[in-house]
């Protein structure tokens, strides 16, 4: 499977925006997925995930802002990011894996987010 991920953008602290990650080559039903984001000088971090039945998770830093979603039928995840601030500034990507112990294998190519304050 191959990950497109889009809908990042500059932004101004408390908006919002929808990230979409869409899957091509295989059905997305198969496969728990995740949001993470990297930030300049830091390391990549887990944001949010869904694992196949839908069930969603969160880091403590996005909980209550931050809402995953998927859609199998169109082979698309969803990040809805509310509440915004310049700490959320970093690349998105999303991920997928078809093993929920394993780490995640499969990458999109990132998407910008900036939060200016």
């Amino acid at each position: 499977v191959q990950l497109q991920a889009s809908g990042g953008g500059l932004v101004q602290a408390g908006d919002s925006l929808r990230l979409s990650c869409t899957a091509s080559g295989r059905t997305l039903r198969n496969y728990h997925m995740g949001w993470f984001r990297q930030a300049p000088g830091k390391e990549r971090e887990f944001v949010a995930s869904t694992v196949r039945s839908g069930v969603p998770d969160y880091s403590d830093a996005v909980k209550g802002r931050f809402t995953i979603s998927r859609d199998n039928a169109k082979n698309t995840i969803w990040l809805q990011m509310n509440s915004l601030n310049p700490e959320d500034t970093a690349v998105y990507y999303c991920a997928a894996k078809t093993v929920l112990t394993a780490p995640y294998s499969i990458w999109g190519q990132g998407t910008q987010v900036t939060v200016s304050s």
